[in-house]
């Protein structure tokens, strides 16, 4: 069958993989003799050739594009580098940061200086004193708790789970009242309500207090209210009665001096055989 990689793993079975490289820096090629910039991108032949200590180190075979020659570039792992092989040789770009200002690079191969045996001998004292005052009694209490805790695991699993049981059916109980609570006043299920605490239970008591009071004030003004314009209107219903009672034997008279005069007046008109028309003033 066919490989998963395609035609990048025709040399698989010589652990050659092709892949894309790029060349970290600027190169002469050793056949042509032509310069290749840095960047310039390779179906290169990677391959691993060894190991520094767990890292492994891979091997790039390029064919340059300007003749056939081929060039292979190596990776340094020790110095985080590439290394031209063969086939090649690298353009010198060399940056010495001491003759730039900088720092030199920490060489780690280097012999360390001798050390005084008297500051060694010191930290060595330091240290068991540390280990003795400090580290050994930490360890002592944490194998002592570890101890206590592992000591009956089967009674710590029954406090475990008994304790689990309980607030199990706590929390049973107060989703129950909850959801009871959602349904009677229509509130979303997706709705989680607070848990009451004694400071909520005495601000809810004291609100509706306040709200009682005024209630039971506006309820005293209004009563107070009441009466006042009750007097008021049964004294105004007093006064009109007055007027109409002072009124009343004056329009009783005129009406009275009306029909008598309309009577006159249609006896004088049946007798001469005139009009019965009773006319009002």
């Amino acid at each position: 069958g066919k490989h998963a990689l395609g035609d990048r793993a025709r040399k698989i079975d010589q652990g050659i993989l092709i892949t894309r490289f790029e060349l970290p820096f600027n190169i002469w090629c050793g056949t042509c003799n032509n310069h290749i910039g840095m960047g310039v991108r390779y179906n290169a032949e990677k391959k691993k050739i060894g190991n520094y200590f767990s890292t492994p180190i891979f091997s790039f075979r390029c064919k340059c594009h300007l003749c056939d020659g081929w060039f292979e570039i190596q990776t340094d792992p020790k110095n985080t580098r590439y290394v031209v092989v063969s086939g090649a040789r690298q353009k010198d770009e060399e940056w010495n940061p001491e003759e730039n200002g900088g720092y030199a690079i920490h060489d780690t191969e280097k012999a360390e200086k001798p050390t005084d045996p008297l500051a060694d001998l010191e930290k060595t004292t330091n240290a068991k004193r540390h280990m003795e005052d400090v580290q050994k009694p930490r360890i002592e209490s944490l194998q002592s708790v570890s101890e206590h805790y592992n000591a009956d695991p089967y009674s710590l699993s029954l406090k475990a789970r008994k304790r689990f049981r309980e607030v199990k059916k706590v929390e049973q109980k107060k989703m129950q009242s909850d959801n009871l609570l959602k349904g009677r006043y229509g509130l979303p299920a997706s709705l989680s309500l607070l848990e009451d605490d004694e400071a909520a239970v005495q601000e809810a008591k004291a609100e509706w207090e306040k709200a009682t009071r005024e209630l039971h004030l506006r309820e005293s003004k209004r009563r107070k209210v009441v009466p006042e314009a009750a007097s008021i209107l049964a004294s105004s219903s007093r006064l009109v009665t007055r007027s109409s009672a002072t009124q009343t034997p004056s329009s009783l008279n005129s009406l009275r001096t009306r029909i008598l005069q309309n009577t006159a007046r249609r006896t004088g008109a049946s007798k001469y055989g005139g009009s019965s028309t009773i006319s009002l003033p």
